[in-house]
């Protein structure tokens, strides 16, 4: 029987209350009150639909995200992680993480949500500066926030996340580490800090607007992981940072391309099986069609070799550690010497550097990125 990688189950909940404009996520925009009751049934039922692939298997990590989890009731957040956790077998020290914004939650929401066993707060700031958050069509502001996070930081140990964006409109350079010094004020465990990128069919990308300038950016980059290394935040991926211990360990199963289970609208699934063949599962992407009562997979994908080789390299490079070629076999069930043309091509660039049991990224490797993954697609 094949060693699995470790599994995380991804719940999607797919309402906000506005649409971002550079938001590619499946998302709706509320126009009448969310189905909630009616949807986390539909939760269950697709959970329970996919119990082949996680039977006998521990769940290491919960994560709920969208859209805006924080839009449903402490209630319904409550029964749905009690129906989970009677339905898998879930790790004893399981990181459960809720996704929160400003303008949908406050304290004795985030204590119900602790009670129902949830031990991680991911808040959704990306600036503490009122006119940028306005240039980027979100609808909070700074007074909101920074009241959130005043009463979130009383509740004794608690592990929150901010997520935090620079290279706004309009963002000086100024603007862009005073964002950052705020949150570190804070003293969160861990920090998502990474740059707006227009993506594309979202509303920035037919309408882009004035986005500071390569040089100002990179500045901000620079100055923001000096002040961040000095604090004590390491980064262990290219947009996070975390004080000891805290690194988001379900983002981390998905960039050492571990397994996860994705349930709910538009979600996705990666999934190993004991005879070492890897499948991709699509959730359905229209609520209306999620919510018929009938088959919930839009699609299933075997995924070839080749493409193994590119989807684990696109995640673990992302990493700041060395990658193991041991891992690599057992992750892809494919031989570190099949790809010595493509190791050798990085290597030969300075994009990567090879020892007996390991590769890692250097310097430029990590600048160029993009440049590196080319040679493994």
């Amino acid at each position: 029987m094949k060693k699995l990688p470790p599994l995380s189950l991804y719940i999607h909940i797919p309402w906000c209350t506005k649409k971002c404009p550079y938001c590619d996520f499946s998302s709706f925009p509320v126009k009448e009150n969310i189905p909630e009751k009616k949807y986390i049934d539909h939760l269950l039922k697709d959970l329970y639909s996919n119990k082949k692939h996680y039977l006998n298997r521990e769940i290491k990590t919960i994560f709920i995200g969208g859209g805006s989890p924080s839009l449903f009731s402490e209630k319904g957040i409550q029964f749905l992680i009690k129906e989970i956790k009677k339905n898998i077998f879930l790790s004893k020290n399981a990181e459960i993480t809720i996704e929160v914004n400003p303008n949908t939650t406050e304290s004795n929401k985030i204590l119900n949500y602790l009670n129902s066993g949830i031990n991680r707060i991911s808040i959704g700031i990306q600036s503490f500066d009122s006119k940028l958050l306005k240039n980027i069509g979100r609808i909070h502001n700074s007074h909101e926030t920074k009241n959130v996070i005043k009463q979130l930081v009383k509740i004794p140990n608690i592990n929150f996340n901010v997520d935090l964006m620079y290279g706004l409109p309009n963002q000086s350079i100024k603007q862009g580490i005073l964002d950052l010094k705020t949150a570190i004020k804070f003293q969160p465990k861990h920090i998502s800090w990474y740059q707006l990128t227009i993506e594309p069919k979202t509303l920035f990308f037919y309408k882009t607007p004035k986005l500071p300038s390569e040089e100002s950016s990179w500045k901000i980059l620079q100055e923001g992981k000096k002040i961040l290394k000095k604090l004590n935040y390491k980064q262990y991926e290219i947009s996070s940072y975390s004080k000891k211990g805290y690194q988001c360990q379900h983002n981390l199963n998905y960039w050492k391309y571990g397994d996860y289970l994705g349930i709910g609208c538009a979600s996705h699934s990666k999934i190993t099986k004991e005879n070492g063949s890897i499948i991709r599962i699509v959730k359905k992407n229209k609520i209306k069609k999620y919510m018929e009562e009938k088959c919930y997979i839009e699609k299933i994908e075997l995924i070839k070799k080749k493409k193994r080789i590119f989807e684990y390299f696109v995640n673990n490079f992302r990493l700041f550690q060395s990658i193991s070629k041991k891992h690599f076999y057992e992750f892809t069930g494919i031989k570190p010497k099949k790809i010595n043309v493509e190791i050798n091509k990085a290597k030969k660039k300075g994009y990567l550097i090879e020892t007996k049991k390991n590769w890692k990224t250097t310097n430029n490797g990590k600048l160029f990125l993009n440049d590196l993954l080319e040679i493994f697609l």
